[in-house]
């Protein structure tokens, strides 16, 4: 499953800490969980950082990076996070494309995105709740 935003700086990076908790919590260890952006930024932006270690995660050390259109292809799921129109080039039958339509954190005051961060967590969840099915 792959999370994919244009800077990998918010919401597609609080997606993925969410990912890689459900896949450990359901012990799915052969889920391959993958994030980037088109235009990923330097670092992950200071209030995700923020709202995110009020909830046990640190994502200090993580940094952006660009994802390919070959790993988007081998991915299952992929959530866009409402920044872009996503074009796999053909593989959109193979590849459930979501886009979840959330605001951008970057620029938001830090109630914002906390709204957005428990967001993100309930649709990651959902998402791994719908794999049970």
């Amino acid at each position: 499953m792959g999370f994919v935003c244009v800077r990998n700086a918010g919401r597609s990076q609080m997606a993925t800490a969410f990912a890689e908790r459900e896949r450990e919590r359901r012990g799915l260890d052969d889920v391959e969980i993958l994030t980037g952006g088109t235009h990923p930024a330097d670092q992950v932006h200071e209030p995700v950082v923020a709202t995110m270690d009020e909830v046990g995660f640190d994502l200090a050390g993580r940094t952006p990076r660009e994802i390919t259109t070959e790993e988007l292809r081998s991915c299952d799921v992929v959530a866009t996070m409402g920044c872009s129109t996503l074009d796999i080039e053909g593989a959109e039958s193979a590849v459930d494309v979501r886009d979840w339509a959330l605001d951008d954190p970057g620029e938001a005051d830090i109630e914002k995105v906390r709204a957005i961060r428990d967001e993100v967590e309930r649709r990651v969840v959902a998402l791994f709740d719908g794999m049970d099915d």
